[in-house]
Formats: structure tokens, sequence, C-alpha cells
């Protein structure tokens, strides 16, 4: 049975009223006084420390939590109500980090409403995040630039001032995220804007009209906001330099080329008050032989580390080394080389598949958070991505987020502290959502034996689902090897995790993606078996108890996808998921089309079924819809 805490309003300070209010819906909390019900009551540590902490203490009277920090308190409350038992001594937690943030896709696609944005700041709250930036490529309103975000699910200025309000009552501060460089594929696309394009997806530097555009950005990107922050991004500028810019301005050094435009948007910055931060790779690839990020080899002249502005800050992302050993020494790199502390952003790793590969965020994040208390680093933001059109569900990344926060402030994660600190914050059991991120992990040989490998960063579901049960690109990769058994086991056991009315909900999605995958994933090798045996007999089988009913279950599943997207993200981007879906199911159709003609003698033959698959490289991957579904052109 769920513990209930009371909470007398009008003893609460100021800085927690409005906060806590908002909690009463969908966590343990309520406002009247009863007599089973223990009172919760809250007191500000005075302190000198910017970092955090707080106590829970239970006393005669009730619960006590006294606090340094708001988002401090509503940690504590969030601990609170994932303990069943209550606490019986004084709990205390210490965070040596300034910042303990998220960083919110809301580009690839998928443009969080703002209820759903509320939604995860709750649950953030709750978990000790004290900073959310929704990352923003063009999905802003920018007066004056119609074909800002157009058509793409834009939040005005007016729903990102709402969002900050909200967030600001649960202690989080809202930075503005957006791109002044690279990345601005959607917006380069339009007419008006080509004569400010250096490549399809690169600002051109160190032409005037750019800097208008990016005054007006950064001025529409950071006024419905009250930090004084923001992040202007520049990551993975590849080709900076190469296209019109060397047209109008000749071969510079890339190097020179950064730092110019740099510098005029630091000025920018500086004009609007504002104190910016970029992701920083682009200096550590011009500086690589490899233009490899991670080079611990790299060379940075010292005159260019002499013309950054020194008002900028430095992210430095990485989402895939599993030692903390190497974080440890690229952190340095940075410090030597930058000359300052860099804010950590590791990822959640949500990006390019169905749901978060929780396994390999909990490794990355925990090695990853592990350098970071050792190098005292004060500051770090756990990133969600929505790459190739963001299939996911982004309420998968919360195990993910909770890991990422009992990092920042125990540094270690026990496994019943994690799962009942995430019941504290989100209202469920965990395991659900971990269950749901091993539709990427296929069984695979290892020393003769078939093993479940946890280790290993890719999307099986992913072409699993879209290859094309014709050409079957992928199909070598299975290595004539049954997922059958392994997907029917999987969506029995997110059938059970399902309850209505909380986040559980949500795994109807890969439940049913599950259900899918096991009636998919064997169904053109069975086929072509039986088509070089010609043994229409069991074409015919097939044909009526597979083909079919993965028709009838791909069409169930498009139509659970459309409803969660259209539960979580704005209707805009929807288009490219259906138009997966009605690919997949003309697709289908198209085989069972030919499947008939076959069978009845109509046609004589059906060569994507002669034809010899090439395993095109070795191992397990992550790949793209349009590099899975067909070797041909696509779009």
């Amino acid at each position: 049975m769920e513990r209930n805490y009371f909470i007398d309003l009008e003893r609460v300070p100021k800085e927690l009223r409005c906060g806590i209010e908002e909690l009463k819906e969908e966590h343990p909390v309520t406002f009247k006084r009863r007599k089973d019900t223990p009172e919760v009551s809250f007191s500000v540590v005075p302190a000198e420390r910017e970092e955090g902490c707080f106590h829970i203490m239970p006393g005669e009277r009730g619960i006590n939590i006294r606090y340094v920090r708001v988002s401090d308190a509503f940690r504590a409350l969030g601990c609170l109500f994932g303990q069943r038992e209550g606490f019986k001594n004084t709990y205390t937690e210490i965070t040596n980090f300034k910042m303990v943030g998220v960083m919110l896709e809301s580009s690839r696609n998928g443009v969080l409403t703002v209820d759903n944005v509320k939604a995860l700041l709750r649950r953030f709250s709750l978990m000790g995040i004290n900073t959310v930036m929704l990352y923003t490529e063009d999905t802003y309103e920018v007066p004056g630039e119609p074909f800002f975000g157009y058509l793409r699910g834009r939040y005005t200025s007016d729903e990102l001032k709402e969002i900050d309000s909200y967030a600001e009552r649960l202690g989080i501060e809202m930075i503005a995220c957006i791109q002044t460089l690279a990345h601005l594929s959607q917006i380069l696309k339009w007419p008006v804007y080509s004569k400010i394009a250096d490549t399809q997806d690169i600002l051109l530097v160190g032409q005037e009209e750019t800097y208008q555009l990016l005054e007006k950005m950064i001025k529409a990107a950071s006024n419905p906001y009250r930090s004084k922050r923001i992040h202007i991004g520049m990551d993975e500028a590849h080709g900076l330099g190469t296209g019109q810019y060397k047209k109008l301005y000749g071969e510079k050094r890339t190097f020179d080329i950064m730092n110019k435009h740099l510098k005029r948007v630091c000025e920018i910055c500086r004009k609007a008050g504002l104190r910016p931060m970029i992701w920083d790779d682009m200096y550590f690839r011009i500086g690589s032989k490899t233009n490899d990020y991670y080079d611990l080899n790299l060379q940075v002249p010292e005159e260019v580390i002499k013309d950054i502005p020194q008002d900028v800050d430095f992210v430095y992302w990485d989402y895939y080394h599993l030692d903390s050993e190497f974080y440890s020494k690229f952190i340095d790199i940075h410090k030597n080389i930058l000359g300052k502390e860099p804010i950590v952003a590791p990822g959640a790793w949500n990006w390019g598949r169905f749901w978060a590969d929780l396994p390999y965020a909990y490794l990355t994040i925990e090695a990853c958070m592990r350098s970071c208390r050792e190098k005292g680093i004060k500051e770090a933001f756990l990133t969600t991505w929505g790459d190739d059109g963001m299939e996911n569900d982004i309420f998968s990344v919360l195990p993910a987020v909770q890991f990422f926060t009992e990092m920042a402030y125990s540094g270690k994660v026990e496994r019943e502290t994690l799962k009942a600190k995430f019941a504290g914050s989100c209202g469920i059991d965990i395991e659900g959502y971990e269950i749901a991120s091993r539709m990427d992990i296929i069984p695979c040989e290892k020393d003769g034996n078939k093993v479940e490998k946890e280790d290993t960063a890719f999307n099986a579901a992913k072409w699993l689902l879209w290859d094309d049960p014709l050409i079957g690109l992928y199909e070598p990769f299975k290595g004539g090897r049954s997922f059958r058994e392994k997907y029917e086991r999987l969506s029995i056991q997110l059938k059970k995790e399902i309850r209505k009315g909380d986040l559980s909900e949500r795994l109807l999605f890969p439940y049913h993606l599950s259900k899918v995958i096991a009636i998919k994933c064997d169904i053109r090798k069975n086929l072509v078996d039986a088509y070089k045996k010609n043994d229409r007999k069991k074409l015919r089988k097939l044909l009526k108890e597979d083909v079919e009913a993965l028709i009838k279950e791909v069409r169930k599943l498009w139509k659970i996808h459309r409803q969660m997207w259209l539960d979580t993200y704005k209707p805009f981007g929807l288009e490219v998921i259906e138009i997966r879906y009605g690919g997949l199911i003309t697709r289908l159709e198209s085989l069972k089309d030919r499947l008939e003609g076959y069978i009845s003698g109509e046609i004589s033959s059906i060569p994507e079924f002669e034809t010899h698959l090439l395993k095109f490289r070795e191992g397990y991957w992550a790949d793209i819809y349009r590099k899975i579904v067909t070797p041909s052109s696509i779009f």
C-alpha cells in the first residue's frame, strides 16, 4: 500500500509551495491533515556552498526536510516517496555538482508538447535535476522569420515562457539550447536562406546577413527564459569553410574560421547579457589528423587557444567510453588545452532506436560520472537525442536520468536504491522500462553458446522491423538464427508490466513492437527456404499464418505508435514515421500478392528470393532507416 504524506502548504517555504502543489495528482501528497498520515515540513540549511545537500530527519512530529537548494528539497521528496517504510534515521545526501541537468531533444521531428515537458519536469525535479535544456535547432519562433520551424511544430515564445515559469517552481533552470553554426539543414534548405549557407548544413561565416539572423535567433531563443546562460551549439561543423565560403574568401585555416565565427557570436551574446556555452568538439576534431573528437594525440596551436573568447564555456560530450580512465584523460586534455574546466555531457542512448538502450546508458554514464567526481567537475547534464526521425519514446530515458542523478549525488548506484528512487520519482517499477530496452539485445554466439550481449550499442529492433521483407538486405546478419522465441518472450514479459493510469501504459508500444518483430524476424528466411525447395504447400501455409498475420499486426503497431506520438509530441514530424509504416505495409502487401501469384502459377519466379545476399560488414551496429530499408537511393 502506498504511503501518503501530509504537507501544510501554509508552513512550506514560499520557494517550494507552487512546485509541491504540482505533485498532488501523481504523487503520494495530501494537503489535508489525517491522523495516520505523517507530516512533512521543510527548512532551509544556511550554506555558503553552491552545490547541493539535504537531510531527511524523521521525528515524533513527522519528517523534516532540511535543504540547501530548491532542487535538493524536491530530490528529498523523491527519496521519501520511494521508501515504503519511511526513514527511521536521518538520511543525508550531498552532491558536489552545481549543475545536474538534462537536455531534451526537440528538433529531430519530435517536438514535445508543453504538457509533456511539464510532466518530465515534475519527475526530473524529484530526481534532483536542477537544469533543463530544450534542444531546438529551428523549432522555436523567431519574429520576422516565418520559415523558422515552418511546419515543424516550433515552440512559440509564450509556450517557452510557460515552460520556464513551470520549471522555476520546481527549482529547475531552463537554458536556451540552439545551433549557431552547423546542424541547420532544416533552415538552410529554404531558398530564402541560400545566401547565408556555406554548405547545406552550415552557416556562411563572415557574412553580415548571417550575424543579423543570429542576433534575431539568440534574442528569440533566450528572451522567454529567466536564465542568462545559453547553449549556442557549434558542434560537428564538418566541411566548415569548404562550400560557398571558399568561393568567396578562398581557402582559410579551419581554426581561424571557427574562432572568427565564435567571436562574433559571443559578441552578440555579450550584448544580450548572456554567457554562452558550446559543444567543443570542433577544436579537437580540427586538431586531430584523423578528424576524431577523441584523439588523445591532437594538437591545437597556442595562438588558436589564445584567440578563443574567454567568456564562453565548453561542453565535453562523450557517450561512448566504458572506462572512467578515458574520461579522466580527456577532461585533463580539456583543462590543459582550452584552459578551463569543461561541462560534461554523457548520453541517455535513446537515439536511432525505439526505446532507450538502458544497459549501455548505465555503463557509459557510470564511467563518465565516476571520472567527473574524481576530477571535481561541477557541471554535468545528460543528453537525449532523436536522430533518424525520433522513433523512440522520450519517456524511455527516465531510468537513465535517475541513474545519472544517483551518480551525481551518491557516486554509486545500488540496485535496490535505484528501484526505490525511481518508484519515488516516477511512481512505477523501473524493471518494465528496463525490460523494454532488451528489444535491441539479440542472442549472439560466444564460445559456441548463445548469450544476450549486454554491452553493445546496436539497434537490432530497428533493422528487424524495417528490413525489406522481399529484399532482405540485413538477412545475412541473422546468421540463419531465429529470434522469434526471444521476442515472443519479451512481449509476454512486457504485457505483464502494463497497467492503466500510470507511466507503465507507455510499455504498450514496445510490447506490440516485440509482437510484430517476433512474427517478422523469420518470415523471409522461411519463405526463401520453402521457395528454393519449390514447396508450394509450405509457402501457402506461411502466407496464411505469418504474412497475413504480420500485415494485420503491423497495422496495429502503426496505430499504437501514432497514438504514442500524438500523446507525446506535436503532430508535425509524425508524417515521417507514418511514411515508414506505409512503406512497410505496402511492401508486405506486395509480398503477399507476389506469393499468391507464384503459388497459383501466374508468375514463374521471385527474383529477390534467388539473389545471393552478402554480409557487407562484420558485427552489429546501429544503422539508420534509409540504409536499412533498401540498398537503392531513398529520399
